[in-house]
């Protein structure tokens, strides 16, 4: 151990380290300034060997910083004895130049060599322990007695070292400033306190580093940051310069490079290491929507794990992390969310707590219901559990993480007598879980823990008469009255009605039971539409798939509409001459319904009546809806079906309310996808209400239509389609994707044209020309569903059939020429995809090499019976050349369109196995082109030039691949093995001889020929 601290003060160590002597240049890098060297002493030996060590291997840094630490004590201390005669001595300034000496050697080590990083590592593990083993010489009265920041060896070893990096910080080699940042950043993390001068230093030199070009270099500036973020005084900018970063506050900046910075290591070095403040955590956060995949995980398997309690989030956020990360598009983002939900946010809800008497941790709760209900409402399943939430999504993950919940929960009848929503819904998602699961592993475990389906009718009945009774007492409350909140019933009947739909109906006694209940409940006019949506559901499951089942389910739905609709006279008697615009089933087949006398009643009365009768009527129309979305029939050999489109569905599109000719016409279409004459009939009756309707008519209108000719598409698509209505369809459509005003109606008609394009059923090439055109056009670039549609539908359009990369080659021309006078009308502020981009997507998207799916002539079978595709017939990419020169030729065409037309021809793919006359054809065009001089600049003619070698070699490389004729091959079938050897020789001979000079002048022979008369030649030769 040490003695007393050594009375030589340090005057000498920072002089040293800044000046600038006659220098010696390193022979690897030059730029890096060593001082001038001293004779070389036992001291510089041992340090040497010390770092020696420490950059060959990781492993032995522990013994090499207790090494190097008794060195430094040998130096800077006093001996506690006198040392033996003649020993050489050293003080601490000559410890501290030897340091700085090997540190100034580390500048140059690139960032590829592992030796760099092990030598920064090793520098930082010894000043660390030198400076805890300096803190731990000082008493505490002699700490009470100096400063904050006591001056030890240590630290002024730390201070000589930091100076001279700071000389390294600028400089103009992109290597030594990374090394700079980094021991700099690497210092800052392993000490724990800083010299207050060094820290200003330290920190304007660093918001330098932020700035640089190198990402390297900024991801190590942040790191060093990040840790003085946390000690930052907002209010001392005394030293700061107001021209640079230094004059805003550090932590703003730092937030700023998070958001802003392009290098994705860069904003994950923030992300792990800016501090968690209420200030920093929503810019932390919103990394979970960060471009980089690497960057998203690391928020949910880093900071979200060390953030603490997930509790301390709020609502919305935890709903939007989970949203965020089980939905990401990286599988490993996936990964880290539902780890992140089911090991530590359940174990926030259900981990140890605190005892109550001595503060001392319990024992961790073993997995049970409790802690999953805490979850489950924190993450609000009341909203989160509905359709297409995340809450189903994350209970999968959930129950597929964590198979030890799966064997502690157990659902017994005191657990159905007080559903909650989060119980019902933890019940709910165990059930789906386990029969979602292939090969049935549990269905075994569901079977021994959910009821059986006599039991779940029961409790079904048992909270439905709950909801229908306080919906009714609402209803009967007076004005002023506080309403019960129904919200969480509706709930838990829902989650009741989903697992019902899970259910095995072979057990009679409960498919029974089950059926009369949602008999009872389809006929209560006041059930929520989503109740009653799924009691329609769990009906038509009940009622059997087959035909009989169909019919059966059919006429007990029609059934329950007629009471619903009859509830509007219940109070009242029916009157004679009323409006017939509405009838119900019911009635329509009896008819035998009596007549009184009008009643007279007040003008409020008759708003009541009024209201009520639309709202009973939109309810029938909403039942019948569930009803048509779950038969698959033909709707003439159903007389339940005849009868409800006759007296509900046709009444209803005649009515004068809105509301209910929009539903009605809902129904209508569900009708005409059963029959094909039915909606040949009413084709007509949509396209009015596309033409005439407001917004959201419209885009019912267009489903529909969409619906019905994806469902019958010889409408339109057979020869005796009426011309004028599938121009009137089609023409929709075309106007339908101009809609710019109404961004709904647009991304509508544009997803349904896509769909009907993507089957076939329209192959218009006008209406794909428009696609295209609206895919570039800058009027959509707000509409995100378009672009979204068309960056999807276009190359898998083009390449998914080579008809479809054929047709898109006919318009590519009209397409360039259309966005060429787009991008020359732009007004100030607008943007578009250059002309440049738009011609390599289309040359791209008529490729045929990139066609899923070849044609015969591209697909052979090999000897072994698999398939073999030979080289691509390019014959499209030779169209799409002769339209664009004919174009191009033409004396209309503007320059800037033969500019982008020529700019096409140089990328297009011309394979040998094209057609000779198509190649010839082109070859004859480009002629006319250059003739012409139709390529005004040096670009355009040296695309024509490529277009012309690549045509000339293709038509000399076809010439000597062809085939021999078949006639030939058979009148030599009768040579022995010799002969044909000889043959085979004087064609491969023959193909050599080929006049390629000829081929160019257009006098090719045939190679046909050729091969014949050489055969000729042999045959008398040998004769």
């Amino acid at each position: 151990m040490p003695g007393r601290v050594s009375a030589r003060t340090p005057t000498a160590s920072r002089k040293a380290s800044t000046q600038t002597p006659a220098s010696r240049k390193s022979t690897t890098y030059s730029s890096i300034v060593v001082p001038e060297e001293e004779p070389t002493s036992t001291l510089r030996t041992q340090i040497c060997n010390v770092f020696h060590d420490a950059q060959n291997s990781a492993a032995g840094h522990r013994k090499l910083v207790v090494g190097l630490r008794k060195i430094q004590e040998a130096c800077c201390y006093e001996p506690a004895r006198l040392g033996k005669p003649g020993r050489q001595e050293f003080n601490e300034d000559d410890f501290n130049v030897e340091i700085a000496r090997c540190v100034i050697r580390l500048m140059g080590v690139k960032r590829s060599e592992a030796v760099g990083d092990r030598i920064v590592r090793f520098l930082g593990s010894f000043l660390r322990h030198a400076s805890e083993k300096d803190a731990a010489l000082n008493t505490e009265s002699e700490m009470n007695d100096t400063q904050s920041f006591p001056e030890t060896a240590s630290t002024r070893l730390t201070s000589h070292v930091l100076s001279v990096l700071l000389q390294f910080l600028p400089s103009k080699e992109k290597t030594v400033r990374y090394r700079a940042t980094q021991l700099v950043a690497h210092i800052i993390n392993s000490l724990d306190s800083i010299d207050d001068e060094y820290f200003h230093l330290l920190r304007i030199g660093l918001l330098k580093r932020i700035r640089d070009k190198e990402s390297m270099v900024r991801v190590q500036a942040v790191l060093g940051l990040g840790r003085l973020a946390g000690n930052e005084n907002d209010g001392d900018q005394d030293n700061a310069d107001s021209e640079d970063d230094e004059a805003s506050g550090l932590l703003e900046t730092l937030l700023e490079v998070l958001q802003n910075d392009p290098s994705a290591d860069v904003r994950r070095s923030l992300l792990l290491n800016l501090p968690l403040t209420p200030g920093t955590l929503p810019y932390l956060l919103e990394r979970a929507r960060d471009l980089d995949p690497a960057t998203r995980r690391a928020l949910y398997s880093r900071l979200l794990p060390a953030l603490g309690d997930f509790r301390h989030l709020s609502l919305s956020m935890r709903e939007k992390l989970l949203r965020w990360g089980l939905r990401d598009r990286d599988e490993n983002v996936r990964k880290a969310t539902a780890r992140l939900f089911h090991d530590r946010w359940i174990q926030d809800c259900a981990g140890p707590r605190l005892g109550e008497a001595n503060g001392a941790p319990e024992e961790a709760v073993s997995p049970g219901i409790d802690g999953i209900l805490e979850l489950l409402e924190r993450i609000d399943v009341l909203n989160s559990g509905v359709e297409d939430g995340i809450a189903s999504e994350a209970m999968e993950k959930f129950w597929s993480g964590r198979p030890d919940y799966q064997d502690a929960i157990s659902f017994q009848d005191p657990f159905w007598d007080h559903l909650t929503p989060e119980s019902v819904f933890l019940a709910r998602s165990f059930n789906d879980y386990c029969r979602q699961q292939p090969d049935g592993r549990y269905e075994t475990l569901v079977e021994e823990r959910m009821p059986e389906v006599t039991k779940l009718a029961f409790f079904l009945q048992r909270y439905t008469n709950n909801l229908v009774g306080c919906l009714r007492r609402n209803q009967g409350r007076e004005e002023g009255d506080e309403e019960e909140d129904t919200v969480e019933q509706e709930f838990i009947v829902e989650q009741l009605l989903h697992i019902a739909k899970t259910l095995d109906y072979s057990d009679e006694v409960g498919r029974r039971k089950m059926f009369a209940l949602l008999r009872e409940t389809l006929a209560i006019a006041e059930l929520p539409d989503e109740i009653t949506k799924l009691s329609v559901d769990v009906l038509r499951d009940v009622c059997g798939m087959e035909a009989a089942g169909e019919r059966e389910f059919c006429g007990v739905v029609l059934e329950a509409v007629a009471e619903v609709h009859d509830a509007i006279a219940a109070d009242e008697p029916v009157v004679d001459n009323e409006d017939d615009s509405f009838h119900s089933a019911l009635s329509e087949l009896t008819d035998s319904t009596p007549t009184k006398a009008k009643v007279s009643r007040s003008p409020e009365e008759d708003e009541a009546k009024a209201i009520k009768e639309i709202m009973i009527n939109m309810k029938c129309l909403h039942i019948a809806q569930c009803m048509l979305q779950n038969i698959e029939g033909n709707l003439q050999q159903n007389i339940h079906l005849v009868t409800m489109l006759n007296n509900l569905v046709v009444p209803a599109v005649r009515s004068h309310e809105a509301l209910l000719r929009e539903r009605g016409l809902l129904c209508l279409g569900l009708c005409c996808l059963l029959d094909k004459t039915l909606a040949d009939e009413n084709l007509t009756l949509f396209v009015h209400c596309f033409t005439k309707g407001h917004d959201a008519l419209q885009v019912t209108a267009i489903h529909i239509l969409t619906d019905i000719l994806t469902t019958h598409p010889s409408l339109i698509s057979s020869p005796t389609a009426d011309a004028a209505l599938q121009k009137s369809i089609l023409k929709i459509f075309a106007k339908g994707m101009k809609a710019e005003h109404t961004p709904n109606v647009q991304a509508a008609a544009t997803i349904a044209l896509c769909k009907l394009m993507l089957t076939s059923v329209v192959q218009d090439e006008d209406l794909l020309k428009h696609i295209v055109i609206c895919y570039f056009d800058p009027a959509t670039k707000d509409n995100a569903a378009v672009r979204q549609a068309l960056s999807y539908f276009l190359p898998v359009y083009c390449h998914s059939r080579r008809a479809n990369m054929e047709r898109m080659a006919s318009v590519a021309g009209g397409v360039m020429h259309s966005l060429v006078d787009m991008s020359e009308e732009l007004e100030e502020g607008e943007d578009m995809v250059g002309v440049s981009t738009v011609g390599n997507m289309l040359v791209d998207w008529t490729d045929a090499r990139k066609l899923v799916v070849h044609d015969d002539t591209s697909i052979s079978w090999d000897e072994a019976g698999k398939k073999e595709v030979k080289a691509v017939n390019g014959d499209i990419h030779l169209d799409l050349a002769e339209s664009l020169l004919e174009r191009a030729i033409n004396h209309g065409c503007s320059k800037e369109d033969k500019k982008a037309f020529i700019a096409m021809l140089g990328k297009l793919y011309i394979p040998a196995n094209s057609k000779t006359e198509k190649l010839r054809s082109t070859t004859e065009l480009v002629k006319e082109a250059i003739d012409n001089n139709v390529a005004q600049d040096a670009a355009s003619r040296n695309a024509l030039n490529k277009l012309h070698s690549a045509l000339n070699k293709a038509l000399g490389e076809g010439e000597k691949v062809k085939r021999i004729p078949g006639d030939i091959l058979a009148a030599n079938d009768g040579l022995t093995a010799v002969e044909e050897q000889r043959v085979e020789g004087s064609i491969m001979a023959n193909e050599e001889d080929v006049n390629t000079d000829n081929a160019e002048d257009g006098g090719v022979t045939e190679l046909q020929d050729s091969l014949l008369e050489e055969l000729l030649d042999d045959e008398d030769d040998d004769l």
